[in-house]
């Protein structure tokens, strides 16, 4: 007996171990991109400002930024601009929060929903695996992973010669921060019946924690917001400024909170569960099933919703503060000028500014078509699309449905960032008119529609990475050109990247040879991924 009993725990255990590798296997490239982006963007400011910035702050301008509010519902509170740790917090602080929290919550929700819809948790709870056994597993890995990302970027601050405390207390943060939304992403996989759902779900706490430190530090009275947001708690901290513990630590609490709750939520389910049922019996919806190109159309249609509805408060927001900013920096124009080396010219006028938001656009509608063909891969993956391939359609009308559909999607999320922007100057009374909003969102199209292409071409040819390969154009471009500003670097490097091709509308007029080469070269990539597309056995 106890000789059983020592092999059944040794097969136990050695299960175990083979679970922990799979979960380490399908995370550590992405978690290892997300701490090289995080770490290098935080070591390049902080390293930019002792060149650019440390003479050019005076006590007077850091006092009107920390006080202006548009800066502060754009940027967060503005502590310790005089210490490059300081200064490297505010200015990438949120966008790196964002990132690993994006990145968090879509893994955490692919790692378990995901796997359990597409049928392959249950071979491996065949065994002597349980359901809580793999969600616990996936927790740890996203833990430790979120802990890689924070050690990154602590070093790099590290590295760069600031103080060690301010370092330290920030990396908590991003940990505390990356691993509350795993933990949302894990809780709301064990609540609802679909990862698309959980996703969706997780990502609306993201934004809305987002929208909560806005208000927060917009509006004085509202300030108490601040303890209901990671993003608000890890402004609390104020690393290099105060230093204080007590948000971390109710960070790092929530986040674990966050991680139990999910584990007690799967504890209580079964396998293809979920807390919140769907009905199993509801009304034909039949709507837009006539053709291929009306079921991609529906397809795209929530998803294109959501997107919408996040771009276009963005720029609401947006549009309200440019009076603000552009009487910020015409009493200190100096900030014009600094932000003009980091690839941000011309905020000194409504349509420079404008121009400079819309250069942004790109990433979110880029990371949009990717996501969408993204969806086609992991629908050939799991076999849900299996039936669509065994009717009598060629599979470049079954692909070119889908593009015709993102690519209209596409262009209604540009539409409603330049509604959104002009209908937020308009209630301030910026200068700035609905035709000079929409110049300036179109102009961005062809960035978007080489992230389109790329999606297309690894669709194609290497359906593994139709996400990573999609977001390259617009994530890794858009860093990339705000890099090669910051560092200097030759023209060529700068060169590589779409976003130096833009040009900055509505400020001046189009460049109409750098719009063509733009769009032809994410034809050319599209056509070539078609082609490999309708040539390849199916991914499943």
């Amino acid at each position: 007996m106890t000789a059983a009993t020592l092999q059944l725990s040794t097969a136990t255990t050695a299960a175990g171990r083979a679970l922990s590798r799979l979960t380490v296997r399908q995370l550590r490239r992405s978690a290892a991109l997300v701490a090289l982006t995080a770490g290098g963007l935080t070591a390049v400011v902080a390293a930019q400002y002792q060149a650019t910035f440390a003479d050019a702050l005076d006590s007077e301008a850091m006092r009107a930024l920390t006080e202006n509010p548009a800066v502060r519902v754009l940027f967060g509170a503005a502590r310790a601009l005089d210490d490059p740790g300081g200064f490297t917090v505010w200015r990438t602080g949120t966008p790196v929060f964002v990132l690993c929290g994006l990145w968090a919550l879509l893994a955490a929700t692919r790692l378990t929903r995901g796997e359990e819809d597409s049928g392959r948790w249950d071979l491996l709870l065949a065994g002597r695996a349980r359901l809580l056994d793999l969600v616990t597993r996936s927790a740890v890995t996203l833990t430790l992973a979120a802990a890689a990302i924070a050690a990154g970027v602590g070093i790099a601050l590290t590295a760069t010669g600031t103080d060690t405390t301010g370092a330290l207390v920030h990396a908590l943060c991003v940990f505390g921060a990356t691993t509350a939304f795993a933990g949302t992403g894990l809780l709301t996989a064990q609540l609802l019946p679909s990862r698309s759902a959980a996703t969706g779900l997780a990502s609306a706490v993201l934004g809305v924690g987002l929208l909560l430190r806005m208000l927060a530090d917009g509006v004085s009275a509202l300030s108490w917001l601040t303890w209901f947001t990671p993003f608000g708690l890890a402004a609390r901290a104020a690393p290099y400024a105060g230093n204080h513990l007590a948000p971390v630590l109710i960070l790092i609490g929530a986040a674990a909170a966050s991680v139990l709750a999910a584990l007690a939520t799967a504890r209580r389910r079964e396998l293809g569960a979920a807390v919140i049922q769907v009905p199993d019996r509801r009304p034909a919806r039949t709507r837009l099933l006539g053709s291929v190109t009306g079921f991609a159309a529906r397809r795209a249609l929530a998803p294109t919703t959501g997107w919408a509805v996040g771009i276009a408060a963005y720029f609401l927001v947006i549009g309200a503060v440019i009076t603000s900013i552009l009487e910020f920096l015409t009493d200190k124009p100096r900030f014009a000028e600094l932000a003009a080396t980091a690839g941000f010219g011309g905020l000194g006028s409504a349509p420079g500014f404008a121009a400079a938001m819309f250069a942004l656009l790109a990433i979110p509608t880029g990371l949009y078509a990717a996501t969408r063909i993204a969806a086609v891969a992991a629908d050939e993956k799991t076999r849900r699309s299996t039936i669509l391939h065994s009717l009598p359609l060629s599979r470049y009308q079954l692909a070119g449905a889908e593009i015709a559909a993102t690519t209209t999607g596409i262009a209604i999320l540009l539409v409603t960032a330049a509604g959104s922007l002009w209908a937020g100057a308009a209630l301030t009374g910026a200068p700035l008119g609905p035709g000079q909003a929409l110049a300036g969102a179109v102009n961005i199209a062809p960035v978007a529609l080489l992230a389109l292409g790329a999606a297309v071409l690894a669709l194609g040819w290497y359906p593994n990475a139709v996400g990573a390969l999609g977001a390259l154009p617009v994530a890794g471009g858009f860093l990339l050109d705000v890099i090669a500003r910051s560092a200097g670097a030759p023209a060529w490097v700068l060169q590589i990247s779409p976003f130096a091709h833009l040009a900055p509308v509505p400020d001046t007029t189009p460049d109409p040879g750098a719009t063509l080469a733009l769009t032809a070269i994410a034809l050319a990539m599209t056509m070539a991924g078609l082609y490999g597309y309708t040539r390849r056995d199916l991914d499943n």
